[in-house]
């Protein structure tokens, strides 16, 4: 590493706690070690200690625990102090530990560190952060499976098949001179089905994983008084929004996040969508339309005593075009229509339902997962990233543009560029080619203390 600093954070959630942790990582750890302790501690034992103040007074007392370089989380010499979790005296011991040399450790710099000294790549260590901001259980598991490897495994696998794949195609290049027609042959066919099923299979199962980690956004929208409100009630179970029969109560975006077999979801209720003249709910429809423009669902919620089939038309101008709508009728608990799923004349689906009642609630909700290709089934899902599913798109398709020149132009060159270029965005994933820019973009998001 290029930076040698000693570093030092709080590593436990601020506010009062029974216990709190400081780390210390980097070349002077040892040192403050014996100064703060009185004396050398033996590597990776827990030993009970008085932390000492300069003055030689006790600031507190708890365990350390010593792990010496290589065999630490970062990688260096590292130090962690058990002490009691009050924030005062956890300040007092970490002023007292900076005094002895080291700094404040960044957002996410330990993780860094470890990332840097190879003890981790960096789709392990963004599981770090996934693990600790994981909004569900199922989320939280596949969180730890990443941390453990899996998705690493199954990106390093990938680019020893790119790898074979590409000393096959360059050595039939440099052979060219032969009789043997090398780059038509069943062989190559057969490496080349195997490696786009390769593909389909690993993205298939990342966007699994980016969806337990990011969720889905989904926006009600509509006229007022069509019953939104209800709906984001009854989906959240609990009384998060104000109903009332007066149009126009919702003058602001209202959110709450559930989970549909272990997916989250993320849903925003909205100011009702008319011309008004009221200041405020101005503002409220101008907020509705932003946040439909970011949805990656629009439910378009219509009063069923007061809507036809057709009435959604004329709300669809608010919504743009690359945003997927699905119109739901709501309070047939009135009309008496039946709950149901049906298929509009334009090709959107229609979903009649009680809000009040949550009778057809679960077809709303299964239509959700359904449209987020979301499949709760799947076992040893790994989480991932929107920019890992970029990265493996833009492989695939390096890997394509390369058999397009192989079959249509007879390039043998060209398609052993395009297979390094399909290897260079898959290291982007581990961290074996990544800017430096996207390294402190990804780590700044992380805890301080981690």
């Amino acid at each position: 590493m290029a930076n040698n600093d000693t570093i030092a954070a709080v590593a436990t959630a601020s506010g009062r706690g029974g216990i709190g942790i400081i780390r210390i990582s980097g070349t002077n750890t040892k040192q403050i070690s014996q100064q703060l302790l009185g004396s050398e501690i033996p590597a990776r034992q827990a030993c009970f200690k008085l932390f000492k103040a300069n003055d030689n007074s006790t600031i507190d007392s708890g365990l350390a625990l010593y792990f010496k370089s290589p065999a630490s989380y970062t990688g260096e010499d590292t130090l962690e102090l058990q002490g009691h979790g009050g924030p005062v005296v956890l300040d007092m011991l970490l002023k007292r530990v900076l005094a002895l040399g080291a700094r404040l450790a960044e957002p996410g710099e330990f993780t860094q560190r470890a990332f840097l000294n190879n003890k981790l790549d960096l789709a392990q260590a963004e599981a770090v952060a996934d693990i600790i901001d994981a909004g569900t259980a199922a989320a939280a598991s596949s969180a730890q499976r990443s941390l453990q490897g899996a998705f690493s495994e199954r990106i390093n696998d990938l680019q020893r098949q790119l790898t074979h794949l590409r000393l096959y195609v360059e050595s039939a290049i440099d052979f060219s001179d032969e009789d043997i027609d090398f780059l038509a042959g069943e062989e190559l066919q057969k490496i080349i089905s195997n490696l786009q099923q390769a593909f389909k299979t690993i993205t298939e199962t990342a966007k699994q994983g980016s969806l337990l980690r990011d969720g889905m956004t989904v926006v009600l929208a509509g006229k007022p008084n069509a019953g939104k409100s209800s709906l984001l009630n009854a989906l959240s179970q609990r009384d998060t929004a104000i109903v009332t029969a007066v149009a126009g109560t919702t003058r602001d975006v209202l959110k709450e996040q559930i989970q549909l077999d272990g997916m989250p979801v993320h849903i925003i209720d909205t100011a009702g969508l008319r011309e008004t003249s009221d200041i405020i709910e101005q503002e409220g429809v101008k907020r509705a339309k932003h946040a439909i423009s970011q949805a990656d669902q629009v439910l378009l919620v219509m009063d069923d005593q007061e809507s036809s089939a057709d009435d959604y038309l004329s709300l669809l101008n608010d919504i743009p075009a690359s945003v997927p709508v699905t119109i739901v009728f709501n309070k047939v608990d009135i009309t008496g229509t039946q709950v149901g799923e049906t298929t509009s004349k334009d090709g959107r689906t229609i979903i009649r339902l009680s809000a009040k009642h949550k009778d057809g609630l679960n077809l709303l909700t299964q239509h959700l997962k359904e449209r987020m290709g979301f499949n709760s089934e799947e076992k040893n899902v790994f989480l991932a990233r929107r920019r890992h599913l970029d990265a493996l798109t833009r492989s695939h398709a390096f890997l394509n543009d390369g058999i397009v020149q192989l079959l249509h132009y007879q390039a043998g060159e060209m398609f052993a560029e395009d297979l390094r270029l399909a290897q260079n965005a898959l290291s982007e994933i581990t961290g074996k080619m990544t800017p430096d820019d996207l390294l402190g973009e990804i780590f700044s998001s992380f805890c301080i203390g981690k």
